[in-house]
């Protein structure tokens, strides 16, 4: 670029045509000619490699897209922007030395992640130690006990927090003639999970129900039906359950072969987000009630989504990722456009002033338009829940716009009707 920039300056007026023509046919963006200066450098960590790889490589692909997309446009305060990500490998522990080095050594701009609630608690000690501001990717009830004021999170619970993960669940539950009376809880011990469980101990208080089950298992579990025959032999009416993807295989499975049979079954699990565990799965996840923060259903419903989506997809076929990225794409985009808001309303790279514009502002998306609230939460919830439904084996284009998923609560989102009990499902 800075050859091409000395060469337009030696040129002669009439030539500059001539010259910005070569470089359009180099292939160069639009934008790129207004660019100058040093990169502006955006850091994070990811786990790229590990269980948390599906999603974090959607992130990942999305936040690609996103700074093409800034750089086209001319970047952010006229410079190009770079993004430099170092891979966790999907273990908390190697997370706050990795923002360390982003802080310290590579003296990046800006920050963003990490992903997931078990790898973002262990980054804020040292973010708020350095006084940064950084926007975290589907995290939940971070700042809950921090309260720092330049933390963001990029995901829909709102002022709900975990408790989303639960609350339209076990009202759907509720609603049900007759009622059902009793729950069983199963969770992985480890931190979102965990705080999962903690919020349906709420809900089944709020609604009256009898929990007759409420056991952990290790995070490093594979073999899932002696848990599985554990619950079947308390004889719920509800399961709830806080999952990661790895975990979700096996319970369901477990849960299939032993012949668990709720009337309601579902919950936090983060493996049913993954549109290659549900193609992997196929029928025997009928009838699973999930939480989601973005559902297939919702795209056409939120000004440039479907673009978004529709360019991901191209990228995700080539890298052999997620195909849909529902979850998590639209989620790390717009943390890209917050970001962009923010330092060109300001004009600035201050994270003190861009944390105070960031709590003032209006923001529209491809996740949809959301202001944040005081800890950096969306300030007003927007959690569906949706059921698996006829899902059939080895379909991946059943999920591409919801059709084997369609949302069931709230009511004034919903794309189609819930099946209870949950064996009925099972039948279609």
């Amino acid at each position: 670029m800075n050859l091409f920039r000395n060469a337009l300056r030696t040129l002669g007026a009439s030539r500059i045509i001539g010259a910005a023509l070569i470089i359009g046919l180099l292939g160069l963006p639009s934008g790129a000619l207004a660019q100058s200066g040093n990169p502006i450098r955006i850091g994070m960590s990811l786990a790229l490699t590990g269980a948390g790889a599906s999603p974090s490589k959607v992130i990942n692909t999305a936040l690609d897209i996103w700074r093409d997309d800034i750089n086209a446009k001319g970047g952010l305060l006229d410079r190009p922007v770079e993004l430099v990500i170092y891979d966790d490998q999907s273990a908390p522990a190697n997370v706050p030395n990795i923002y360390t080095k982003l802080i310290t050594v590579d003296n990046v701009d800006l920050l963003l992640g990490p992903y997931g609630t078990n790898f973002v608690a262990p980054a804020m000690p040292t973010i708020i130690q350095n006084n940064k501001l950084t926007i975290s990717f589907t995290a939940i009830g971070i700042n809950d006990k921090f309260h720092y004021p330049k933390y963001f999170s990029m995901v829909s619970v709102g002022p709900e927090g975990v408790a989303a993960f639960s609350i339209g669940f076990f009202d759907m539950a509720a609603a049900q003639q007759p009622m059902p009376q009793t729950v069983a809880i199963l969770a992985a011990d480890a931190e979102f999970a965990q705080s999962a469980a903690a919020g349906a101990r709420e809900q089944i208080k709020k609604h009256g129900f009898k929990l007759v089950y409420d056991q952990s298992y290790p995070p490093n579990a594979t073999d899932f039906a002696p848990v599985v025959r554990a619950v079947r032999a308390t004889n719920p009416d509800i399961v709830y359950i806080g999952a990661y993807p790895p975990d979700n295989v096996g319970i369901i499975r477990a849960a299939n072969e032993i012949g668990l049979a709720p009337k309601m079954m579902g919950g936090a699990m983060i493996g049913m987000l993954v549109t290659p565990m549900k193609v992997q799965l196929g029928p025997i996840a009928n009838g699973l009630i999930i939480g989601e923060n973005f559902a297939a259903a919702m795209a056409k419903q939120i000004a440039g989504a479907a673009d978004f989506l529709t360019r991901y997809r191209e990228k995700a076929v080539a890298a052999r990722i997620d195909p849909f990225g529902f979850a998590w794409g639209p989620f790390a985009y717009s943390a890209g456009q917050v970001l962009a808001q923010a330092v060109t309303e300001t004009k600035s790279l201050d994270h003190d002033r861009l944390a105070e514009y960031m709590h003032k502002a209006s923001f529209k998306t491809v996740s949809g338009d959301f202001s944040f609230g005081k800890d950096g939460e969306w300030s007003k919830a927007r959690m569906v829940w949706t059921q698996v439904q006829n899902a059939q084996p080895n379909n991946v284009d059943q999920f591409r716009e919801g059709a084997a998923q369609p949302i069931v609560w709230p009511p004034e989102a919903r794309t189609g009707t819930l099946i209870y009990p949950y064996e009925k499902a099972r039948q279609n």
